[in-house]
């Protein structure tokens, strides 16, 4: 009976000194295992609840459009388990669909191209930087860490439209003087005419003469990610976008100007949550 109640007053002093030698024993890199085990296991159970869960996130992405591509970096901010706010800053080149690259031939050697490919009667390059926001809306989760999640993206903003000067080499067929030349109105004589062309200027002519033209754009996307994990963003979305300019914007010379503009894209994007 007395080694009883000895056992009764020493188990609690017991129980405690084995949690604290139990405590001794996990070391710093078991206690970051422990700690990146509880992390995934968070990650596991938001993606089979389909839930998108975090504060922000920061991605980039490519964008082949129906008239050219483009670059983007894309941020945001988780709002609700449905909504998040995004802003967006893209860099790119738009094309006319009637473009044709020529090369000038050998008249030595038949069929062998000669000086820089060219875009016949191409008067400018046509670049743009456009800053936006958008809302971003889940429309159906993950449910499971394989799945898809499918948000729909709609927003707005403003876009700088850059006209540079597109430069032909041309050689005087009299001369044979070669020079670089710009569309001007008034020399389509030699602009436009394929026997005088060597080819396309270096791509440095022209950039200081660049047209600076505002514009605004409207986009909307259907973005499918496939990531693993909520922290990762792996994505592919289409969409169409619209933009409005405040001066005519000519890529071909033999083409009407305009200033409204309407494409559809399909982007990767890839970036982290946190």
């Amino acid at each position: 009976m007395k080694k009883f109640l000895i056992l009764i007053v020493l188990f609690p002093v017991l129980v405690k000194s084995q949690n604290t030698t139990d405590q001794r024993e996990i070391t710093p890199r078991q206690q970051k295992q422990l700690e990146r085990k509880k992390k995934i296991d968070q990650i596991i159970k938001q993606e089979e609840e389909g839930a998108l869960v975090y504060q922000k996130q920061g991605e980039f992405g490519f964008k082949l459009n129906t008239d050219g591509w483009s670059i983007l970096y894309e941020h945001g901010k988780y709002k609700t388990i449905t909504k998040s706010n995004l802003w967006w800053v893209e860099l790119g080149e738009r094309k006319d669909k009637k473009e044709e690259k020529l090369s000038k031939s050998s008249s030595v050697f038949p069929g062998l191209a000669i000086g820089n490919p060219f875009v016949y009667g191409k008067i400018n390059n046509f670049y743009y930087l456009k800053l936006g926001i958008a809302r971003q809306l889940l429309l159906g989760g993950k449910g499971n860490k394989n799945g898809v999640a499918v948000s729909f993206i709609y927003g707005g903003g403003l876009s700088l439209g850059m006209l540079k000067p597109y430069y032909l080499e041309v050689q005087d067929p009299t001369t044979g003087q070669i020079t670089d030349v710009k569309y001007d109105g008034k020399n389509d004589t030699t602009f436009l005419n394929p026997n005088v062309i060597n080819g396309a200027s270096g791509f440095g002519k022209g950039f200081g003469e660049i047209k600076y033209v505002p514009g605004a754009l409207v986009r909307t996307a259907l973005r499918f990610e496939y990531g693993r994990y909520n922290e990762v963003v792996s994505a592919l979305e289409v969409g169409i976008n619209a933009e409005y300019y405040t001066q005519d914007m000519q890529i071909l010379a033999y083409n009407n100007p305009t200033k409204l503009f309407f494409n559809a894209y399909v982007a990767l994007v890839f970036g982290k949550r946190k």
